[in-house]
């Protein structure tokens, strides 16, 4: 008897085996299907997911060289963008560059052996081209068109200017409105002059006028205007003057809110604090010091305790516990504090180097960013845990290369800006995809 049972239970082991090898259990145990837990739809065959749970609208938006006089010219780098609503969505751009067909590849040896360009189809990097020359950490703001020109020895150019304005750029429609079909409704140059460097577009969801908002990080200012752009209404900071008090940044970055209006500034590339106001754009207080590798002279450690900031590069709210969520992108790290600056956790970027573009959490219990390094949209949880990440770089239609801003309308298409791409891509969800990896519609309150 007990060589019987001997013999069953090598049989009873061998046939285990034998499916697990075959593929004919479960390949991680829990999932109903294979893909489960990991692709956008469970079970799909042959997917990559390239653009996650979404599908890409190929050809959204029109062009600006589609509007009358306007041929020449193409979208400069694209800083960020708002959707109202699935039929009005606003695109914040730097300005227009010469539209032109892609350069053939060729070798170039004047530059070193066996170098060619354009490498894996990408052959122009917007943001570079684009105005103002000014955008790094520390530069300094007032060479803005002497760096873009190509004559500013501050930052290491010298030598006569190779790039000229009307010819290289052109500084217009830098604010675009399009609708669903990504056709130009309105175009709000009549503001052009005002801005420099707009780095992001809103409307808070709890202003029940749906004023716009634009943070332009080289004019030091946060403007409001109204709805259909006819009247600026407000001017936060002071223009042309860097600082950290009430009054002033130090190239601010983003903005989130609280459901009472309370808002909260990311400031920012030069400057090394959150800013927080009231609904009326009240300085209320700020917190903050300046860390990471600006944080000191010499053989000095590099700063990076609580509280303590290098490129402050994205703020996001989570409505539910008003825990505030900051990007100190140059630390590689998310710090979060509550309401009034009292330091709560943090977590590390797992990704060397990284290089954090935006955070998002919307209505939702995540937290979505966008990692320049890796050109990956990356979903943790609050706590930081890694649950999802898609996207991968090039400039074919739902590829990513630089996205720097980031929306989602009601029903729930997501829209992504590429400052290196200079385009402003929709993506529209999925069948069948998983829910967790959809990114969360936005908070609605004084509008729907």
């Amino acid at each position: 008897m007990r060589k019987i049972g001997l013999i069953i239970l090598v049989l009873a082991l061998g046939v285990g085996i034998g499916l697990l090898i075959s593929g004919r259990l479960a390949p991680v145990q829990g999932q109903a299907k294979p893909g489960a837990g990991f692709a956008a739809i469970p079970g799909s065959l042959g997917s990559e997911d390239v653009d996650g749970p979404y599908n890409v609208v190929k050809g959204w938006p029109k062009d600006v060289s589609t509007l009358p006089g306007n041929e020449k010219w193409t979208y400069g780098a694209a800083e960020g963008v708002f959707a109202e609503s699935p039929n009005r969505v606003y695109m914040l751009f730097r300005g227009e560059l010469p539209k032109m067909a892609p350069p053939k590849a060729k070798l170039l040896p004047d530059v070193g052996p066996s170098i060619s360009f354009p490498v894996a189809g990408l052959w122009r990097d917007t943001t570079t081209a684009s105005p103002p020359g000014t955008g790094g950490t520390d530069n300094n703001m007032a060479e803005w068109m002497t760096a873009w020109e190509g004559k500013a020895p501050d930052i290491g150019i010298k030598g006569p200017p190779y790039r000229k304005m009307g010819v290289d750029a052109n500084w217009e429609n830098c604010l675009v409105v399009v609708d669903g079909q990504g056709n130009i409704v309105e175009t709000w140059k009549q503001w052009d002059k005002l801005f420099r460097r707009p780095h992001s577009v809103y409307i808070s969801p709890y202003d029940p006028d749906k004023n716009v908002w634009i943070v332009d990080d080289n004019m030091q200012v946060i403007y409001k205007f109204t709805h259909d752009g006819k009247q600026l209404l407000q001017t936060i900071g002071t223009p042309e003057k860097e600082g950290a008090d009430g009054t002033h940044f130090n190239r601010p970055t983003y903005l989130d809110w609280l459901p009472d209006g309370t808002f909260f500034v990311s400031d920012g590339y030069t400057g090394t604090r959150v800013a927080k106001f009231d609904k009326n754009g009240k300085f209320i207080m700020d917190w903050g010091k300046k860390g990471g590798p600006r944080g000191g002279a010499g053989n000095e450690p590099i700063e990076t305790r609580p509280g303590y900031f290098s490129n402050v590069h994205g703020i996001a709210i989570d409505q539910k516990t008003r825990h505030v969520f900051v990007n100190d992108r140059n630390n590689h790290r998310i710090q979060v504090f509550d309401e009034n600056g009292k330091y709560l956790s943090e977590w590390k970027v797992d990704a060397d180097p990284s290089s954090l573009h935006l955070l998002y959490i919307g209505s939702g219990n995540t937290i979505w960013t966008f990692d320049r390094t890796t050109n990956k949209m990356v979903e943790w949880d609050l706590q930081g845990h890694l649950l999802y990440a898609w996207g991968t770089m090039g400039n074919f239609p739902g590829a990513l290369w630089g996205v720097h801003g980031m929306s989602v309308d009601q029903d729930g298409n997501l829209y992504l800006a590429e400052v290196d791409n200079g385009r402003v891509e929709k993506f529209t969800p999925k069948a069948g995809a998983n829910p967790a990896f959809v990114i969360a519609k936005p908070n609605y309150s004084a509008w729907k």
